[in-house]
């Protein structure tokens, strides 16, 4: 890519998960993107980037939220998923006091489907390739999982990529998704606590994908599966 585009997104979901995306879009070459409204600013900007396995240091960033959503409901632009058996789960925005932005976050709440059932939300107007993303979460709950995270480079709910930390496992891993069967990359044992924000980073610029946990880097992984796609929120 010749340029590139930062999108800096709040989103929060239960089971739980607050999340930061700041992205470098494949439709930066036309200097456009598109995101939810939202009830806090944007800044805008694009820069070239300088190298194939390094994220741009890019000055283009719009900051959405789920703040001018109607709880209740499904935040404008997301659509909901499901990768494997069942029905997709419930998704809809709440108010919550200790939101990363207030009022408002996004929760999954079904429990209804055990075993190879995972959720996804992912808002339909993006579509990226080079990726910073950053993810703040918290974990709620779950009897048989709790792990969650950002997907990325999603062409539809069997083909993405996917990392998640898992309180339950402790454990933190990075996925693809290939015509629904998941394929790890990478993982690592690490305390996974609940009820406490955590974040979580990736970085995927051309094939090489880096993943960290509250700041520290602890998975590396190269594939070439996806080039771009839509990013969103996974639960299990």
């Amino acid at each position: 890519m010749k340029t590139a585009i930062k999108i800096t997104s709040l989103l929060v979901f239960l089971l739980g998960f607050g999340l930061l995306v700041s992205a470098c879009s494949k439709k930066a070459e036309k200097e456009t993107a598109q995101t939810p409204q939202t009830k806090q600013s944007a800044k805008v900007a694009v820069q070239k980037t300088t190298s194939a396995d390094s994220v741009p240091t890019a000055t283009k960033s719009v900051l959405f939220n789920f703040d001018q959503d109607k709880p209740g409901q499904l935040p404008v632009n997301f659509s909901q998923h499901v990768t494997g058996k069942g029905k997709p789960g419930i998704w809809k925005v709440i108010a919550a006091k200790d939101a990363i932005s207030k009022p408002n976050v996004v929760e999954q709440t079904s429990s209804k489907y055990f075993g190879y059932h995972f959720n996804v939300l992912v808002n339909d107007s993006t579509d990226f390739s080079n990726i910073d993303l950053t993810v703040r979460f918290k974990a709620i709950s779950g009897k048989e999982d709790q792990g969650g995270g950002p997907v990325w480079r999603y062409k539809d709910a069997d083909n993405y990529y996917i990392a998640r930390a898992n309180p339950l496992e402790n454990n933190f891993r990075v996925y693809k998704v290939i015509d629904g069967n998941r394929k790890m990359l990478a993982t690592v044992n690490i305390p996974i606590t609940t009820h406490k924000w955590h974040s979580i980073q990736i970085k995927n610029v051309g094939d090489h994908i880096q993943c960290y946990y509250d700041d520290q880097l602890y998975l590396n992984a190269r594939d070439t599966t996806f080039t771009h796609g839509k990013i969103g929120l996974w639960t299990k």
